[in-house]
């Protein structure tokens, strides 16, 4: 054995793009899939914080089941991953449209009058 330390990496010179190290992630057998529906967002001057909850037709009552809390930073990039899984997404199954005139909330959950 070597009592030299060993050598850091070297330094990615400036413009170029480090080599991603892949990130083992590990799924817990017990892990509970949430479905939600609402997303309530919010943020200080140094979080964004996002609370999702799931909305029922007619009962206007809802509890927040999950909580995340992340940088502005992470939470651009989660931006980013967003909209290129739905471009996937889209490029597979067709365009997502979303409802004109009342809002989202509105359309899905409260009647429309004849």
């Amino acid at each position: 054995m070597s009592d030299q330390p060993s050598k850091p990496p070297d330094p990615v010179p400036a413009g170029a793009v480090a080599k991603a190290t892949p990130l083992a992630v590990e799924l817990p057998a017990t892990l509970e899939p949430v479905y939600v529906n609402t997303a309530i967002i919010t943020h200080s001057a140094s979080e964004i914080i996002m609370d999702f909850a799931r909305v029922m037709p007619n009962f206007p009552k809802a509890k927040v089941n999950t909580r995340i809390v992340m940088t502005p930073l992470n939470a651009k990039l989660l931006l980013r991953a967003l909209g290129e899984n739905l471009s996937k997404f889209e490029g597979v199954y067709s365009e997502i449209r979303l409802p004109e005139g009342l809002s989202l909330a509105d359309h899905l959950f409260k009647p429309q009058k004849p």
